[in-house]
């Protein structure tokens, strides 16, 4: 038995995971890396954070994303149930609410009729949860894929930060770790917004406005405990 391919929608939910993730393991390692070095020069005690930083958020965007997208699984097929029981115990009155759905779009009742019957006739299960609860049966995400995805866009994400501020000399590693995290941020909150079908432009600015006051507050707030 061959494996089961992913639809269009899956591999978008897979792929917002991953952006999602890459996205928080930036912002999350640059607050970590520069609030250290806000208090403390010493690069193992950066590179012993931004690590530790890694690791923890990894395993928690991973569960984070497993537990969510599990629990909506869980309602989905929930839905599938009580859809083919009402099927079972009054198939007429579901093919009305189909019907009704449609004409309510402007669609002629005769010409209503006929598609609910073409529709119904294909798959009534697919067809009543589609219009009852708005998501294909066949749609669903793996919470595992969505899992894997952040487990490994979460360290990706992260390496960024992490090494910006380790490489660049040190005179220049705040300035040069907080430009090289903005840069990044600009790609991952463009594509945020394309998967969300939400403006570009809006989305792109929201997430560096996020990302820039989440190393400026952590910055200064290692400051004030500085050795």
């Amino acid at each position: 038995m061959g494996i089961k391919k992913l639809t269009l929608a899956q591999k978008i939910n897979v792929l917002r995971a991953s952006v999602m993730g890459a996205n928080d393991g930036i912002i999350s390692v640059a607050g970590i890396v520069l609030g250290v070095a806000g208090a403390n020069q010493s690069s193992f005690a950066i590179l012993i954070s931004g690590f530790a930083g890694m690791l923890a958020g990894t395993v928690s965007m991973a569960m984070g994303e497993y537990v969510s997208v599990h629990s909506q699984k869980d309602a989905e097929i929930s839905a599938i149930k009580r859809s083919k029981q009402a099927l079972n115990n009054d198939y007429d009155q579901q093919f009305n609410y189909v019907k009704s759905k449609l004409v309510d779009t402007g669609i002629p009742a005769e010409l209503a009729h006929d598609a609910t019957n073409e529709m119904m006739q294909k798959s009534a299960v697919k067809t009543l949860v589609r219009e009852k609860y708005g998501f294909e049966i066949d749609d669903q995400t793996s919470p595992y894929a969505a899992a894997l995805a952040s487990m490994i866009s979460f360290p990706l994400g992260s390496l960024l930060p992490l090494l910006s501020i380790l490489v660049i000399p040190k005179q220049f590693h705040i300035l040069g770790t907080m430009i090289a995290v903005l840069i990044s941020l600009v790609f991952t909150g463009y594509f945020a917004a394309i998967l969300s079908h939400s403006n570009r432009f809006h989305g792109t600015i929201r997430n560096l406005i996020a990302g820039l006051l989440t190393m400026v507050v952590t910055y200064y707030v290692g400051t004030l405990f500085s050795l």
